[in-house]
């Protein structure tokens, strides 16, 4: 049996890029499960809020999320410059397309077997 640990994807919304992500194993899933876990309870707290102020904090938790998906599941991107240089993960999440971004991360919460509620975090 051969068996690959990642997967290699084309993007929709960038012509001729393509990311690799990891595929869900039993030691990711305790991994991810791990860093997620304190980010969304807090997140889940601040979204039954009502001041503005818990509101813009619960957007920031669940930007912080979407950024630990891309650093958990994100191996390396092709086709892609940003500032002249080869994209990489890390300069993709602080200097790459947002929409790009957004893409990969329903990607790999796709490939986790997320339910589409567990998405939304």
């Amino acid at each position: 049996m051969e068996y690959e640990s990642t997967v290699k994807m084309k993007s929709k919304v960038a012509e001729d890029v393509a990311y690799r992500i990891v595929r869900m194993s039993f030691g990711r899933r305790i991994e991810l499960t791990r860093r997620v876990r304190e980010l969304a309870s807090r997140l889940g707290f601040l979204e039954a809020g009502d001041t503005p102020e818990e509101r813009l904090e619960a957007a920031a938790i669940a930007n912080e999320i979407e950024r630990l998906y891309l650093e958990w599941g994100l191996c390396g991107i092709e086709g892609l410059t940003i500032d002249g240089k080869p994209a990489t993960p890390e300069l993709l999440i602080t200097c790459g397309p947002e929409d790009l971004c957004r893409e990969i991360v329903e990607a790999i919460k796709a490939e986790c077997g997320l339910s589409e509620e567990e998405r939304k975090n």
